[in-house]
């Protein structure tokens, strides 16, 4: 489900934005939200999942908000030029700054809510996994796979220059047919997103947290070391080929994002 929604993310946002008014050298300064709000959220969200003593688990607190998150944040999305000329933007206009506000505000709502699922979804993994290096590689081998079959479907709907007449209430006077399909692909990633994130929540049992936590978790937050001081003590002590491997991640990241920004808009 959220896969689905990063391919529609990826393959029609940065057009779109364009439309509404930000020029094309600008689009990508909107993407910093990615990168940033995981450098931030999901070490956040990580830290205070593993020690969350709710009654409803650890990790589906997180992913329930998360998923409530994408939802709002898809709609703010979908809806930015219907709210923006509602608010006094004119349809004769090029640049259309309240849509543009509206759906910046809703692309980094976006970002936090996509990496407040991702993190709690991967360690409820490793949850269920019980510590057995079998059922971890196949359980990472099934996600890596359905997140395949997201990307493809998300690419696919995508795709489908008519499937705004699926809802033909989404073509308004704001919004022209482009606006109307990307307002639709949203809102089946919305239905698939509820109908897994349920499915998940309803079926998927997770172990409770007591004050006396499983490895040692709350013995180590009375220890009263700040959380982000965890993680720079952390890589002080990483071996050499743990670097190496952040450097190859690194890079690799900074030679994949150029293209997935504009490979959509280049080829259009």
């Amino acid at each position: 489900g959220v896969q689905f929604g990063w391919a529609l993310q990826l393959s029609l946002l940065t057009p779109y934005v364009q439309l509404l008014g930000i020029p094309h050298k600008f689009a990508s300064f909107m993407w910093l939200c990615g990168p940033v709000s995981g450098m931030i959220v999901q070490p956040l969200v990580g830290y205070y999942s593993d020690n969350c003593t709710w009654r409803f688990g650890r990790r589906r607190p997180f992913i329930a908000s998360g998923a409530l998150l994408v939802i709002f944040a898809v709609f703010l999305i979908g809806f930015a030029a219907d709210i923006g000329h509602a608010a006094g933007d004119r349809l004769d206009k090029t640049t259309k700054p309240r849509a543009v506000t509206v759906f910046v505000v809703g692309f980094w709502i976006l970002d936090v809510a996509n990496n407040m699922l991702q993190g709690p979804c991967r360690a409820l993994l490793a949850d269920l996994s019980g510590g057995s290096a079998d059922k971890m590689r196949a359980s990472n081998a099934l996600f890596s796979f359905f997140m395949a079959v997201g990307n493809i479907l998300g690419y696919a709907a995508g795709s489908y220059s008519h499937l705004y007449k699926v809802f033909p209430f989404s073509k308004t006077k704001a919004c022209d047919p482009y606006c109307a399909n990307l307002k639709s692909c949203f809102f089946i990633s919305v239905a698939l997103l509820l109908t897994v994130t349920t499915m998940a929540l309803t079926f998927v049992k997770e172990q409770e947290l007591k004050d006396a936590a499983d490895g040692g978790e709350k013995a180590q937050k009375g220890k009263g070391v700040p959380f982000f001081g965890e993680i720079f003590g952390a890589l002080k002590d990483l071996p050499r080929p743990m670097w190496i491997l952040l450097l190859v991640t690194a890079l690799n990241w900074i030679a994949w994002f150029p293209f997935l920004l504009y490979d959509t808009d280049w080829m259009g």
